[in-house]
Parts: structure tokens; C-alpha cells; sequence
């Protein structure tokens, strides 16, 4: 059994330390209050027996208040007194130095919170260190002078999170949806060297991949882009090769058919489009930003953002493209084709591809192909989000996420917010979405609420309410740490088109406000929170109307505070990666061990149906189709599948499906390769001593750094394994199709 240390390090788990501690807080007392031998040796079993159950590798201070209550529970008060007047002296030892210890333990490897915080983020890279380094330095000062005290304490608690402490003391944002379109048709700099609108496609797309590169070391959430923007540099192609072939057939004195001169020019604008999607595949791959990781970038697939036929024409034959290289994947140290994690790609479903008959359902039919090999695309129903997402003008809107699931809100000034931030394209009375952004994140650990309330419904609405209110100061935190900064601080985002073209030393705090960018209360836990409250799991009849209130009381909240401030505040269904095993632990730690509601080393996402709960792919997603429409900030469902390579017609079928039901969803199944025996199949999860392991099934390799294995970890695909919480959600889930 493995124990975290306060510097994240793993070590095993040892008893004798506990009859040390014990002993030693005992020997300070009088004879008369000490405890025998043998009451000291059935505390220290008895903390033993509490760490094999507690599901996780628990932490220094779980452990402490496990012994504590044991000493307590034998009447000993006198020598529980001692053990924590020992304990708080130790810690106020360690509270000058723990940052320090912490770094060390990152630069040495042995940081075992930090190796699994993100799955997407290699350790052990000089890069990633760096970033993680900073970052310590960043929660250290934010937790001790940044935010409030009740904020931190609750944060620290798991009451709430506070997302990205790491990057909270710099002035940066969470999400993006970069106009890309602006920045390539009108020009931009990047790193002080002015580029000018491109000459060709390929060119676009080498331009692209630098501006995402730039962006992703601005801000520290995920960004997205659009081919759409793309598609109209092909036809810039097609009349510059257009140009060169005449050239060449008129110096060899050849006089072509305009058919047999069309067929060589099409044939070379499919070779450039292939090159340009290339470039953009393996740069977006092979990039590494400054916090250590290659750009978390999501491409949307989009046919009705085309402006013409034409553009529409060139888009398909880019997406086309898009899908067949990422069917094919990308090699890794061995040369073996395998599944990337970025970029991720988002399909639109809409009324020209999703049934067999429509112009472009040769696309669908690939993207499912490429679905059931590389788990992307994943897909967006126009028919849903234009019903759902409202502007302004009272006309519906269908856009792509910023990341893995984050949505902005409607325009509703239904006229671009009057081009507030100066952009190069910008179209009177044309809603807004290129170019806006999210400010963060803070959120809301439901199963918290409910298990404070002890299960009074009374009680449970008045802790809601003080917890809502502390999420609404912590979230007024993330703006107010955005306002006054000058547009300097990233010149790609904030005066070069990626967000907006301000002045100089302009302020950026006029796009704060008034629904231009958005803030997010997440949520976590809805399943646990439901059951707790009414013994039934939120699919139950019986228990869905408590779901439903809960998820109106939050976005009647989120309603509150947006008239107060001019601020849109948005609901959203948080994507916990590393905090799912956070909330996990603080609540064991404050509850104890709860079956079926704190028995995990995890909780659920968002508003999800139990990874372990039997349910068909169909009824999950109408099922979650309810929540998503009150998660407007952000939701994503999601069917775990088997292997569907030779079942394409079933794939289509939940395409359709998604279409018709539900506004954004993704089919999760299996890529993994084990480099030491060339096994292909799924690589399982195991436990070894209480830690739970990957390994291949074939030749029992456990060695993480010879295998690949990709995971859809939050909406988004994980390629550098996860912590024991997440690890251990991932081996619970079940098949729903």
C-alpha cells in the first residue's frame, strides 16, 4: 500500500511510523493517562485497516486524522492533546518551506500528484518542470495572498475549486475561440514580425499552426479554430496553380482542353490541401508550448460556415482530408501508427450530411470510420444547438466549444457587440462568436453540499446558498484579477486579431463585460449528490426532478449574478481530470466512507450517468440531452463502445441519434499499443499492492513508458496516463452500446 507524502511523493505504506508517533505522544503524559502497548498496537491496526479501505493511496494527513480519532476513540484524550499540539508545531515548521519541498520533489521525479495532474503533460521534460515549477510558486502566492481566506480554505477543502491556481497570479483567461479569419485575411504579427495575408493554402495552414502555438502560450485553457477560415485560401491555390500550369503546358507548346486543364489543376489543389492538413497534424502535435505540452487546439468541421458554394466545395474537400490522415494516425518511437491526442475534432451534424442521400454524407460516413479507430471526431447537432442557443435577434446560432466542451453564450447584442474589439472582419449585424473568450472557472463539489446537509432537504438549500455564495466571490476573484490588463501582456490575443486589435496600453476590461466573453460555474457530482439525497440514482424517476431543480437553482444563480454585473456568468459541467480524485479524498476525509457515494477514489463529472451504471447508448444520451440544455456554458455526453471498426452502421446510427436528441456528444472506445510485444487490443488496469497499474494483457508489460494508451479523459483524449482516482474511473466504466 503507498502513502502520499506532503511533497506528492509515494512511498509505502509503514505502521511502525504510527506506533512511533503514537508511542511518542504517549510517553509525554502521565502513567495514569497512557495508553498499553497493546491499545497503541489496535490504534495503529486499526488506522491500517482504514487506509486499505479508503480506496486510494491516502495522504500524510488523512492518516493523522485517522490516528487521531483512534487515540480519541480509546479515551486517551490527554495523549490525542499531545499528538496534535506535535502536529501543529510540525506544521508550523513546514508551512515556510513546503513550495520548496515541493519543487524539489517535481525536479526529482518523484512528485507522484504531479507525474498524474494532467494526462496530456510529460513529467519528466526539463518543459513540463519548468511550467510545474512556476506554478508552485503561483498556488503558493495565490492560496496566501491572493484570495480570500474562506475561498482558499475552501479550495483547500474541496468544498470548491478554484481552477488554475498555477496560473491565477499572472493576468491570463481560460478559453478561446480564435478568429482565425481575421488574422489571415487582414494580417497579424507574431513575435514582433508582421505577416501578411498568405498566397496559398498551405502557406494558411503553416501561418495557423504558428498562431495557435503563440496562443497556447498566452492563455491556459483550450482554444479553437475553424477550417472554415481555412477553405477560402484553396481557391487562392487553385488560381495561382491554375496560373502554372498554363505556363508550363504553353512552354512546351501545348494547347490543353479546359477539361484535361481542370483534372491537372484539381489533382494539384487535392495534393496542396493534403499538405496543408499534414502541416497542421503533425505542427500541432510536435509543438511544444511554454507550460509544456502540445496546444490543447480543437478544429471545427463546420459546412454552413462556408460563405458560398464555392468555399462549401473546398471545406469538404479539407475535412475529407482532416479525417483520412487522422484515421491513419501518427507514429510513434517505433514507427507504429497509433492515436494522437490534439488536435481534437469536432464534426457538425446538419441537414446537407446526416442521412444517406445528402450531398456530403460521404463525410459522415468517414468521420464514423475514423470515430470508431482514433475515438474523433466528435459531434455537434446543428438541429439541437440552433434551438438552444438564442441570440439576440431571437434566431438560433450553432458554433463549436472553446476546448473540449467550454460554449460561450449567445450574442445577445445580436449585432457583434458593435465590434468592440476592433476586429478586421467584422460584419454589421452579424452575431458574434470568433474572437471571444472565457475568464474561468470555479467550481461547486455538489456531493459536498449534500452530505454537510446530512441529507435534510432544508438544510441542504441553505448550504447551497452560502456555497453559491462562495463561489459567486471567488468567480468575481477571476474577473477582477482580468481587469486593468493592458493588452500588452499577449499582443497575439489582444492587439493582433487572435481576440481583438486594441491599442497599445489599451485596458482589455471593455470585453469583460456585457456577455463578450463569458464565466463559468462548474459543477461536479450530481450523481453522488442525488443519490445521497434521495437513495436513488438520478436516472431513477423518482430522483430526476431533484436533478433538474438542483441544475435550475444553479443557473438561476448564474441568472442573479449576470443582471447584477453585466457579466455572463454560465453554467458549466466541469471537466474534473486530476480534481475528480481531489474532491474523492477531501470528502472520505471529512465524511469517511460512504457506499455508493464516497467509496471511490473519484466522482462523477458534471451531470453523467455512473461510469458503472447498465444503461443503453440511446437512453443515456436522451437521458443527459435534459442536463446539457441546463449546462449552457458547457456539457459534453459521451457512450462508451467497444471496438466498432467492423460496425460502422451502428456508429452512424448514434450519429444520427445525436442529431435528432441531443446538442454534443462522443463515442469513447479503446487505442492502445504495447510497444514491447506489439499488442494492439485494449491494455487493462490491474492492482498491485493496493495501486492500480496499467498493463498489457499479452506479455504483462507495466512499463508506462512502452506502451501508448489513449483514453477520452474529459471530453478530450489522454495520452500520459492519470492518477489513481481517474485511473480507477476509467477501469469502472461500462460498455453502453
Amino acid at each position: 500500500m503507498k502513502v502520499i507524502k506532503r511533497n506528492g511523493s509515494e512511498v509505502e505504506f509503514n505502521v511502525t511510523k504510527i506506533v512511533n508517533a503514537i508511542s511518542q505522544a504517549n510517553a509525554e503524559v502521565a502513567a495514569e493517562n497512557q495508553l498499553s502497548q497493546a491499545q497503541i498496537l489496535t490504534a495503529a491496526n486499526n488506522v491500517t485497516v482504514e487506509c486499505e479501505a479508503c480506496g486510494h493511496a491516502p495522504a500524510v494527513e488523512e492518516i493523522q486524522d485517522m490516528v487521531e480519532d483512534q487515540i480519541m476513540a480509546l479515551g486517551a484524550f490527554e495523549v490525542a492533546r499531545k499528538y496534535i499540539i506535535y502536529r501543529y508545531v510540525q506544521n508550523l515548521k513546514r508551512q515556510s518551506n513546503t513550495t520548496d519541498e515541493k519543487i524539489l520533489s517535481l525536479i526529482e521525479c518523484n512528485n507522484e500528484e504531479a507525474k498524474q495532474e494532467n494526462s496530456n503533460k510529460n513529467p519528466v521534460v526539463n518543459s513540463v518542470q519548468r511550467d510545474y515549477m512556476a506554478g508552485e510558486v503561483s498556488r503558493d502566492i495565490t492560496m496566501r495572498l491572493l484570495l480570500p481566506q474562506d475561498v482558499a480554505d475552501a479550495h483547500e477543502q474541496g468544498i470548491i475549486h478554484f481552477h488554475d491556481t498555477d496560473y491565477y497570479l499572472q493576468h491570463m483567461h481560460n478559453c478561446d475561440l480564435v478568429n482565425l479569419e481575421d488574422m489571415l485575411q487582414n494580417g497579424t504579427v507574431i513575435s514582433g514580425t508582421y505577416i501578411d495575408k498568405p498566397h496559398s493554402f498551405s502557406t494558411a495552414c503553416n501561418i495557423a499552426t504558428q498562431i495557435i502555438a503563440q496562443v497556447a502560450s498566452c492563455q491556459y485553457g483550450g482554444q479553437s479554430i475553424t477550417l472554415a477560415h481555412l477553405a477560402p485560401f484553396v481557391d487562392v491555390s487553385r488560381q495561382k496553380i491554375r496560373r502554372q500550369v498554363t505556363e508550363e503546358m504553353n512552354a512546351f507548346g501545348i494547347e490543353p482542353s479546359s477539361e484535361a486543364l481542370e483534372k491537372v489543376v484539381e489533382e494539384r489543389v487535392r495534393d496542396e490541401i493534403k499538405r496543408g492538413v499534414q502541416t497542421i497534424q503533425y505542427q500541432v502535435v510536435t509543438l511544444m508550448t511554454t507550460n509544456g505540452q502540445a496546444p490543447f487546439i480543437t478544429v471545427s468541421m463546420y459546412l454552413n460556415e462556408a460563405k458560398n458554394e464555392q468555399e462549401k466545395h473546398d471545406l469538404a474537400m479539407i475535412i475529407e482530408e482532416m479525417l483520412i490522415q487522422r484515421y491513419e494516425g501518427v507514429k510513434n518511437e517505433e514507427g507504429v501508427w497509433i492515436t494522437p491526442a490534439f488536435p481534437k475534432l469536432i464534426y457538425t451534424l446538419e441537414e446537407d450530411n446526416v442521412a444517406e442521400g445528402t450531398p456530403y454524407w460521404y463525410l459522415t460516413k468517414l468521420a464514423a470510420k475514423c470515430t470508431a479507430k482514433r475515438m474523433v471526431p466528435d459531434y455537434i447537432s446543428e438541429k439541437k444547438m440552433l434551438e438552444y442557443k438564442i441570440n439576440g435577434n431571437g434566431d438560433g446560432d450553432c458554433y463549436t466549444c472553446m476546448g473540449c466542451r467550454s460554449f460561450l453564450t449567445p450574442d445577445r447584442s445580436g449585432n457583434g457587440y458593435d465590434n468592440i474589439a476592433n476586429a478586421g472582419n467584422y460584419e454589421p449585424g452579424k452575431p458574434k462568436y470568433w474572437g471571444r473568450f472565457n475568464q474561468g472557472v470555479v467550481t461547486l463539489n455538489l456531493v459536498d453540499v449534500a452530505l454537510s446537509s446530512e441529507g435534510n432537504v432544508d438544510k441542504f438549500w441553505e448550504i447551497m446558498e452560502e456555497r453559491l455564495d462562495l463561489c459567486y466571490r471567488a468567480l468575481l476573484c477571476r474577473h477582477e484579477r482580468l481587469k486593468g490588463t493592458l493588452s500588452d501582456a499577449a499582443p497575439i490575443l489582444w492587439q493582433h486579431g487572435a481576440l481583438a486589435r486594441l491599442e497599445k496600453g489599451e485596458k482589455i476590461d471593455k470585453l469583460l463585460f456585457g456577455g463578450y466573453s463569458t464565466i463559468s460555474l462548474g459543477y461536479a457530482g450530481l450523481y453522488e449528490c442525488v443519490k445521497y439525497m434521495t437513495g436513488h440514482s438520478h436516472t431513477d424517476a423518482e430522483a430526476t426532478p431533484f436533478a433538474l431543480e438542483i441544475m435550475q437553482h444553479l443557473n438561476d444563480a448564474c441568472a442573479g449574478w449576470k443582471a447584477k454585473h453585466n457579466i455572463d456568468f454560465s453554467l458549466y459541467g466541469t471537466p474534473l481530470e486530476s480534481t475528480t480524485y481531489k474532491f474523492a479524498k477531501c470528502l472520505q476525509r471529512r465524511f469517511g466512507v460512504i457506499e455508493g457515494i464516497t467509496d471511490k477514489g473519484y466522482i462523477t463529472n458534471s451531470y453523467h450517468v455512473h461510469v458503472s451504471e447498465e444503461i443503453d447508448a440511446f437512453k443515456k444520451l436522451e437521458f443527459e440531452a435534459k442536463f446539457q440544455k441546463l449546462s449552457p456554458g458547457g456539457a459534453i455526453s459521451y457512450v462508451e463502445v467497444p471496438d466498432m471498426q467492423d460496425n460502422i452502421e451502428a456508429v452512424l446510427s448514434l450519429m444520427q441519434f445525436i442529431y435528432d436528441n441531443i446538442m454534443y456528444a462522443e463515442l469513447n472506445t479503446k487505442s492502445d499499443y504495447c510497444q514491447v510485444c506489439g499488442f494492439d487490443g485494449e491494455i487493462q488496469v490491474v492492482e498491485d499492492d493496493g495501486k492500480l497499474v496499467w498493463e498489457c494483457p499479452k506479455c504483462h508489460n507495466r512499463d508506462q513508458s512502452k506502451m501508448n494508451v489513449a483514453r477520452r479523459t474529459c471530453g478530450y483524449i489522454g495520452t500520459q496516463f492519470w492518477n489513481q482516482g481517474r485511473t480507477e474511473e476509467i477501469r469502472d466504466r461500462v460498455l453502453h452500446l
